[in-house]
């Protein structure tokens, strides 16, 4: 999962086989990287967030940093940088199965009532994070409408947040 993470942040600038040495040494950085964290520093991460997806984050944006070019600090955007109706639609079919799946994903570590408290914490911050977006969504939109893509990327947020205390009361 890091290293889909990382291609997220590099996708469309490198070529296909620049992605499979990316991740090729990810895997072994990652794995160094949970290593001692689970061992020397004993972290508690029952939904992966902390090794798996803030490494992943960290990763891709040092990767994208690195092969920046000097002329491409300057945002060139182009009109196909932007979201279709489709895309969009298949973007909030991913939201949903999120909605279904996320709470698993924190819980499947767990033992006992671990789990169960793993669930019900992952739907709370599902929840908190959806409804606070749609109360904001539309203030901050220029066209006091709601804007799915933020909703979208709540669900994430949500599940990411949670992911390393989940199993905690």
């Amino acid at each position: 999962a890091a290293v889909m993470i990382t291609f997220g942040a590099v996708l469309g600038k490198v070529s296909a086989l620049q992605l499979l040495v990316i991740a090729f040494l990810e895997i072994l950085f990652f794995a160094v990287n949970e290593m001692i964290g689970v061992t020397e520093f004993q972290a508690a991460d029952i939904g992966g967030s902390m090794f798996v997806h803030t490494f992943g984050a960290y990763f891709g944006m040092a990767l994208t940093r690195v092969l920046a070019s000097k002329n491409t600090h300057a945002h060139n955007g182009s009109s196909k940088e932007g979201s279709v109706y489709h895309s969009d639609l298949f973007a909030m079919i991913g939201s949903l199965i999120l909605w279904l799946y996320w709470p698993s994903f924190n819980a499947v570590l767990g033992e006992g009532d671990q789990r169960h408290r793993a669930v019900i914490n992952t739907y709370y911050s599902l929840a908190a994070c959806v409804v606070t977006t749609f109360a904001v969504s539309s203030l901050v939109d220029k066209d006091g409408k709601l804007d799915m893509v933020h909703v979208q990327n709540a669900t994430l947020a949500g599940g990411v947040a949670i992911g390393n205390s989940a199993d905690f009361i």
